[in-house]
């Protein structure tokens, strides 16, 4: 089986406070709605105290056009891009000897809020030594699915190949995303949820020495993975491409979604095992808003400390997209975790679909 040896982040430099959003917002869409009050109470019952974007809050209140705006991702991906990946391989929470850029195999890089040919690790690899042999796999549209995806293609990989070591990258920077023209539901429900996050991964084979790097008594190893789609749910949440860019389909009933769907979802794929959700101690959930928390634990019979890491995640950073699952994942294997301990990783995206793994927190 594979294992995740490290995780890291890198933070972009602008940090929002949600009082901060809530007066863009009101400057925003104050003129379209006559219940504005009312609509921007979402920020203040979101439970997102903070966020992180690549620009300053005024950058956002300017008509830009899709170049200029896909300019700035591809910038702002590269450094932070760089940065999340040295952070992975150099750190001290994880490992006792800094993984060289050359042994990594493979890089797969996700990302649904920008467009990059030649793509980001590609343009990484221009500024970091890997090897010109490492082989790139980018990954687009998965949006918050992305990162649980990510892990589980580069478990395959490792399966089939398993002296291998994986990175799996994420990048979202979702501000770059927001039409200040656009003054849908949607778009306002986006403004008090979606942040800009980037994190690494690496994931690494069954035959892969961890005397030598690993400096913790356990991991988590990836046992099994799951993807689902959703029959007809097509517009539950994606993008609508337009001359201006990329505008946001949200749908309110994802809450309704996560409590009717994915217990079934993961009660069958656990089944596969012989385990079943009392069994499951680390809940490894991208955390896709405060609703879609309470649906998780109405759906799964779990109290609050089942997703309290998700919350600490969703309160400090927000919606990140496909990089937020490594947040999360980042701050359980920090924790006390004990051998023989089963954790499920879970996020939703477009689609509309689900990815699952299942892990179990191996002795090294």
């Amino acid at each position: 089986m594979s294992k995740i040896l490290s995780v890291a982040e890198a933070h972009p430099p602008h940090v929002i406070n949600q009082e901060q959003a809530i007066h863009f917002a009101r400057g925003m869409f104050q003129h379209a709605y006559k219940n504005i009050d009312r609509l921007l109470e979402a920020f203040q019952n979101g439970q997102i105290e903070k966020r992180h974007f690549v620009k300053d809050l005024e950058w956002y209140k300017e008509k830009r056009t899709f170049s200029e705006k896909n300019n700035e991702f591809i910038h702002a991906a590269v450094e932070l891009g760089s940065q999340a990946i040295t952070n992975c391989l150099t750190n001290p929470d994880f490992l006792k000897k800094d993984i060289p850029y050359h042994e990594i195999d493979m890089i797969i890089t996700i990302c649904t809020t920008g467009l990059a040919t030649p793509s980001i690790e590609a343009r990484i690899m221009n500024q970091l030594p890997f090897s010109p042999h490492t082989k790139r796999v980018p990954i687009w549209g998965l949006g918050c699915a992305g990162g649980a995806s990510g892990l589980a293609r580069a478990h395959e990989y490792c399966m089939a190949y398993p002296e291998a070591k994986v990175l799996v990258l994420t990048i979202e920077l979702c501000s770059l995303t927001f039409q200040p023209n656009d003054l849908s539901k949607s778009n306002l429900i986006g403004t008090s949820l979606f942040a800009d996050g980037v994190a690494c991964a690496l994931v690494v084979g069954e035959q892969v020495c961890l005397d030598e790097f690993c400096k913790m008594a356990v991991l988590p190893e990836i046992v099994g993975v799951q993807t689902t789609l959703m029959e007809d749910s097509l517009d539950v949440m994606g993008w609508e491409v337009k001359n201006e860019g990329l505008y946001v389909v949200f749908s309110k009933s994802i809450p309704n979604i996560v409590q009717k769907w994915l217990r079934p979802n993961i009660d069958s794929f656990l089944q596969k095992y012989d385990l079943d959700l009392h069994k499951i101690e680390h809940f490894v959930a991208h955390p896709g808003g405060r609703k879609v928390l309470e649906a998780y634990e109405e759906a799964l019979s779990f109290d609050q400390s089942k997703t309290a890491v998700s919350r600490e995640v969703l309160k400090e950073f927000g919606n990140m997209s496909s990089a937020t699952v490594l947040y999360v994942l980042n701050r359980i294997m920090n924790r006390d975790t004990q051998r023989n301990q089963w954790g499920i990783g879970t996020a939703l995206g477009p689609g509309f679909s689900s990815e699952l793994l299942l892990l179990k927190w191996v002795e090294v």
